[in-house]
Parts: C-alpha cells; sequence; structure tokens
C-alpha cells in the first residue's frame, strides 16, 4: 500500500466519522425530515461516502468515531456542517445542543472555547450561512 492510499484512507475514515456525526445530530430528535434527508444526501456526496456506507451508517451512526481534523480551519469547517444540519428545521433544542457540545470538544475544542464557539454560532446561525460568512461573523470581535 502506498502513502499516498494510507492518506486517503485516513482520509476517508475521518470523512466518515464526520459524515456519522452529521447523521447522529440529524436523527436525534427522531425521524429524518425531507430537509435533513436533502442535507444528509449532500453531506454524503461532499465527503465521498457511497451509498453502502450511508445505509451503514444510518443504521448506527454511534459506531463512529469522530476523527478530528489536524488544523483550525478544517475544525471549523466540521462545526459549520453541524450547525447547518441541526439548523435544518430552523431551531436547536437541548438534544441538539448536548450532541454538538459533545462533537466540539471531540474535535479538539476546550470546553471553554466549544461553549463560547456555540454559543456564538447559534446567535450568528439563526440564518443560513454559507462558510465564508460564518468563518468571518464568528471570527469578529
Amino acid at each position: 500500500m502506498s502513502f499516498t492510499d494510507l492518506f486517503e484512507s485516513g482520509e476517508h475514515k475521518r470523512n466518515l466519522g464526520h459524515f456519522a456525526s452529521i447523521a447522529n445530530i440529524a436523527s436525534v430528535d427522531g425521524a429524518l425530515n425531507a430537509e435533513e434527508e436533502k442535507l444528509l444526501r449532500r453531506f454524503a456526496r461532499k465527503l465521498d461516502i457511497d451509498e453502502s456506507e450511508y445505509e451503514e451508517v444510518l443504521k448506527n451512526p454511534n459506531k463512529y468515531p469522530i476523527n478530528p481534523p489536524n488544523d483550525a480551519d478544517r475544525r471549523l469547517e466540521r462545526m459549520h456542517d453541524l450547525f447547518e444540519m441541526i439548523f435544518a428545521d430552523h431551531e436547536i433544542d437541548e438534544q441538539e445542543r448536548h450532541l454538538i457540545e459533545k462533537y466540539a470538544t471531540g474535535l479538539g475544542y476546550t470546553d471553554k472555547l466549544a461553549a463560547e464557539l456555540i454559543k456564538r454560532s447559534i446567535e450568528i446561525y439563526q440564518g443560513g450561512l454559507d462558510i465564508e460568512d460564518y468563518r468571518y461573523l464568528l471570527n469578529k470581535k
């Protein structure tokens, strides 16, 4: 196996874990609605998740570990993806709030930084923002 294959395999495992986190957020409040299903399909394409992996993840998203990216921009992008799924129904409930806190620390944020990031993100994310607007507003003082 070449070095490139190892990198791609590791990256795919990180993507699979991230997709499982997104799927878990989507399903925490019950059955998937049409908007959540649409977003899951979009994330599957973005993260190169094939149909069999998609079905397997939906059966048990908790069996996939969080594999945090190495750089801050990628971690922030992962948080954005999670918030995009949370706000598919335009609100965040207590179960989703608990999970996003868990995922933020799993991605490598300290408890304090995670709490600040989540609080500010909820304030910002009441509408649908793309990653560039999200990054700008989150870092704005």
